[in-house]
């Protein structure tokens, strides 16, 4: 199993589609760690702690969104650890 942190940076329709709640549920599913953010330029940010497998996973699911959000990209970067004990929404 190969840990990894990711920051992610989501544009398109993502704010005001609970894109940041569903974002935490389906990490909290794939026991993803790390928390998730509106950004001031109507973007979403993200950093993700976890298996290798499952943070991928989310990244793909990220993709699409929940069902009202229109993903137009998803830029993805290396992280540094910032040993998350669970998956938050932050302001």
């Amino acid at each position: 199993m190969t840990s990894v942190s990711k920051r992610i940076h989501v544009t398109g329709r993502v704010q005001g589609v609970f894109f940041r709640a569903w974002t935490r549920d389906e990490a909290r599913s794939l026991g993803v760690m790390g928390w998730v953010r509106n950004c001031y330029d109507g973007a979403v940010e993200a950093h993700l702690e976890g298996d290798e497998t499952q943070v991928d996973e989310l990244i793909r699911r990220m993709r699409h969104g929940p069902p009202h959000a229109r993903v137009v990209d998803v830029a993805v970067s290396e992280a540094e650890t910032e040993n998350a004990d669970r998956f938050e929404l932050r302001h």
